[in-house]
């Protein structure tokens, strides 16, 4: 059975009122890039069970020292804003096993990844799109990232530094949908789908001939892109049925 594992935070990262980043050292953690550990705080008195846990995605890659949480605080939440209250050195517990499987193992391989997220969807493309899977099986990757607010995008130095890495062979394309933005698609990703204006800013195709699609991030998201995508004929990803489109919800 999975046991509880005391970490340490390193550092806590502000991105607006609603967005954290949390580091933590826990040496002993292991996981593949796109799965989620279970970052749980003591339960207030008269819980039923010792520990209050939740699940978040890794942003880190698996071979960075610190492993790094991205969440949105939901203010009458149970855990979160104690989370985000959290200073260096405040201890943290996780269980001392990963879970998931968003991960490019489980992916075929295809001419072009696309990586679309909402909101914190964008941490476990980050740890993905840090090791060498994804680029080895793809030709080329697009990182899709929608907010409400320009306020909400973050990791602009992690996402520079992908560029970089891999020059020619990674797009990425931000989406502001509640206020205008310089250098971002106005709107909702499946509706750029459908219009075909997600496609013209990336300058690569998104068919079942060409790509496999991978969609993290809040559920309204997730349905309607797989709605669109169903209808270029692209079906979702299974063990036994391979397909073109994989999914996680993940606020």
């Amino acid at each position: 059975m999975s046991a509880w594992i005391e970490g340490e935070v390193v550092a806590n990262q502000q991105w607006n009122d609603r967005l954290f980043s949390l580091r933590v050292a826990a040496p002993g953690l292991r996981f593949v890039a796109g799965q989620f550990a279970r970052l749980a705080l003591p339960a207030p008195p008269g819980s039923k069970e010792p520990m209050l846990g939740r699940p978040y995605s890794f942003v880190n890659p698996p071979q960075d020292a610190l492993h790094e949480f991205y969440f949105n605080v939901l203010p009458a939440g149970p855990l979160s804003p104690r989370l985000a209250a959290l200073g260096a050195g405040a201890p943290v517990w996780m269980l001392d096993r990963a879970n998931g499987f968003f991960t490019a193992a489980e992916l075929p391989a295809a001419g072009a990844l696309w990586c679309l997220a909402t909101g914190t969807g964008l941490g476990p493309f980050l740890s993905i799109l840090r090791t060498d899977e994804p680029w080895e099986k793809f030709e080329r990757v697009v990182l899709v990232h929608a907010v409400r607010h320009a306020a909400d995008l973050s990791y602009s130095e992690e996402i520079a530094g992908i560029a970089h890495s891999h020059a020619g062979r990674f797009d990425f394309v931000p989406f502001v949908s509640r206020e205008a933005s310089r250098g971002a698609l106005h709107g909702r990703i499946p509706d750029a789908i459908a219009d075909g204006r997600l496609e013209t800013a990336a300058g690569v195709p998104l068919t079942a001939d060409n790509a496999h699609a991978m969609l993290c991030g809040n559920p309204d998201m997730v349905r309607d892109t797989q709605a669109v995508l169903e209808r270029r004929g692209m079906r979702r990803h299974r063990r036994r049925e391979p397909g073109h489109v994989t999914l996680e919800t993940y606020w």
